[in-house]
C-alpha cells in the first residue's frame, strides 16, 4: 500500500535508517531537517519557529514521522524546551492544520529512566519517572500528543525508543548505561518494521508504546506494541555480564539510595 510520508529530522540516525527502509517500500517522502547536510532530497527548516513555507510541506500527507529535536540525554533546559517542546507543538499543530492523518513520535525510554534501580515489568500506564530536561521533553511530547488527540482527533502513537546506536547498531558491553542500556536494544531491523506498522496500524487514535527488541530477560513491555500495531520483532540479545558492568551497576544503585536519603530529608525539613 503506497503512503505518502513526512520525515523530520530526516538527516540523523533513525531517520537516515527510514529513509531507506521506506523507499524500498515504495513509499513517496517529504524530508524535512534543519540541517540537510548536502543533501538535495531534505528541505531545510527551523521547526522550532513556525513558517508557513515548511508548514505547506505537511499537505497531503498520510503520516508523520516526528523525529526532529535535541537528541541528547545530556540536553539543558533551555534546549530541551525549545527543541524538544516548542518545536514538537508546531509540528503537532501543523499535522493537525494540514489534515495528517497520524503522527508517529520518538520519544525515549528515558521518560522512565527513574525506574532503573527497582524490579518488576515497565509499562507504558505506571507512572512516568524522567530524571532529566531531556526525559521530562519527551514525556511533555507524549502529553501533548495525547490532547492534541482529544482536542483535533489527530491519531499519535508515541514510541518510548530503546538503545539504538548508529551505522550497523550491534549489541554488547560497549553499550553505555551497564546492563540496563543493552536490554533495552533496538535493532535497525525492529525500528524500521515498527515504524512501518506504526503507518499502517487501523483503529490507533492515541497509543504510548514501549520499542525494543526481543530481549531475553528484559523489564520493558512490548506485548502491548505487539497487539496495537502488529509488531513482531525478529531480532533480541541477552545483556552481558561484566566485572566492570555489574560494578556499574551496583553504583547506580547506591546512587538512587543516596538521591532517596537526600530526599526524605528535604521532606522532613520541608524545604
Amino acid at each position: 500500500m503506497s503512503r505518502t510520508v513526512l520525515i523530520t529530522g530526516a538527516g540523523g540516525n533513525i531517520g537516515t535508517k527510514l529513509r531507506a527502509h521506506f523507499s524500498g517500500l515504495g513509499w513517496a517522502l517529504r524530508l524535512l531537517d534543519v540541517d540537510a547536510r548536502g543533501d538535495a532530497a531534505i528541505q531545510p527548516a527551523d521547526l522550532a519557529e513556525w513558517d508557513d513555507v515548511w508548514v505547506s510541506r505537511f499537505a497531503g500527507v498520510d503520516t508523520v514521522i516526528h523525529l526532529a529535536g535535541d537528541p541528547s540525554p545530556q540536553a539543558s533546559w533551555a534546549s530541551a524546551q525549545r527543541l524538544n517542546i516548542d518545536l514538537t507543538a508546531n509540528v503537532y499543530e501543523a499535522a493537525a492544520a494540514q489534515g495528517v492523518r497520524r503522527v508517529v513520535f520518538a520519544s525515549s525510554n528515558w521518560v522512565m529512566a527513574g525506574h532503573r534501580t527497582e524490579q518488576g515489568v515497565l509499562t507504558t500506564d505506571m507512572a512516568p519517572y524522567p530524571i532529566n530536561p531531556y526525559g521530562v521533553s519527551k514525556l511533555v511530547g507524549e502529553r501533548m500528543a495525547r490532547s492534541i488527540h482529544a482536542r483535533r482527533r489527530l491519531s499519535v502513537i508515541c514510541f518510548r525508543i530503546g538503545y539504538l546506536q548508529r551505522g550497523d547498531n550491534r549489541p554488547g558491553t560497549h553499550m553505555g548505561w551497564s546492563v540496563w542500556g543493552q536490554a533495552m536494544w533496538l535493532s535497525n531491523r525492529d525500528l524500521c518494521q515498527a515504524m512501518e506498522r506504526a503507518v499502517l496500524a487501523e483503529g490507533v487514535g492515541f497509543a504510548v508504546l514501549n520499542l525494543m527488541s526481543d530481549n531475553p530477560g528484559m523489564r520493558w513491555d512490548i506485548e502491548t506494541t505487539r497487539r496495537t500495531i502488529g509488531y513482531a520483532p525478529q531480532d533480541g540479545a541477552a545483556p552481558v555480564l561484566t566485572d566492570t558492568i555489574e560494578q556499574d551497576e551496583n553504583a547506580a544503585h547506591e546512587l538512587r539510595r543516596m538521591a532517596e536519603r537526600l530526599d526524605a530529608l528535604l521532606q522532613e525539613r520541608r524545604w
